[in-house]
């Protein structure tokens, strides 16, 4: 089972878009759980499933429940949802408290590595307890770029983030929310991928067929196949899995909840 955290220390800057996006994808062929870890719970409500975790995050970390039994199927095979409630704007706390609890992410998401493929982080932003958690469990870590100043910084930011803590795991960044028409945008997509190692080739434009996954709740590619955006996730999750070298053996059906 390989672990991608999607993570960004700034926010508005399409990390649950991308999130929700690469998940739709990997399932076409993987057997994939999308854990939702923001409180906001944007991930969950975009592939409509309810929000609700029995006993809140705290009984879920702390092992009163296990994290079979909080987990949600959505209308796509193979995509399932662990997801979030307002209990997990506590869960800085509740990590705070556990023992080793810079790895809890990691001893929970144990519990189901021989049911998925894939486990996708959407992470909250800001450097938190929650995210070094995130990036402690993960592969890879992948970064939305918005072309602006604030956001390169966070580029740096989130490379610090991982360079101090115990991950390994590479940073893959890609341009997102990108308007050509602004100079900065064509600037940023033209120059970037050549100058930081870490920012891949691959650009997700601002368009409206993104926006409307919020009055569909439902991946972009799903309603909009044909479109720029939906091809451009496309090729981001093939860039993706190459970095964590995702095989899969099997596509049995997910488990019926």
């Amino acid at each position: 089972m390989k672990v991608l955290a999607v993570y960004s220390t700034k926010g508005g800057v399409g990390k649950t878009t991308a999130a929700v996006n690469l998940a739709w994808e990997a399932a076409k062929d993987a057997r994939v759980l999308l854990w939702d870890l923001d409180p906001q719970g944007a991930a969950t409500f975009l592939l409509n499933v309810k929000p609700k975790v029995k006993g809140g995050v705290g009984a879920l970390v702390g092992g009163q429940h296990k994290v079979s039994g909080a987990i949600r199927s959505t209308v796509y095979e193979r995509l399932d949802v662990l997801p979030a409630d307002a209990s997990y704007r506590d869960l800085d706390l509740v990590f705070d408290q556990a023992k080793k609890s810079e790895r809890r992410v990691a001893k929970i998401i144990e519990q189901i590595e021989d049911d998925y493929d894939l486990v996708i982080l959407d992470c909250p932003p800001g450097a938190s307890l929650v995210a070094e958690n995130a990036v402690t469990a993960a592969d890879a870590i992948v970064v939305p770029l918005v072309p602006s100043p604030l956001s390169m910084r966070s580029l740096d930011q989130v490379t610090e983030f991982v360079s101090e803590s115990s991950s390994r795991a590479p940073v893959v960044a890609f341009l997102s929310m990108v308007d050509r028409r602004k100079t900065q945008h064509r600037v940023a997509v033209d120059e970037l991928p050549r100058e930081r190692k870490s920012v891949i080739d691959v650009v997700i434009p601002s368009t409206v067929h993104l926006e409307r996954m919020g009055s569909e709740r439902a991946p972009v590619g799903s309603y909009a196949p044909a479109t720029e955006a939906a091809r451009a996730y496309a090729a981001l999750w093939q860039r993706v899995r190459a970095v964590v070298k995702l095989r899969t053996e099997t596509t049995t059906p997910r488990r019926k909840r």
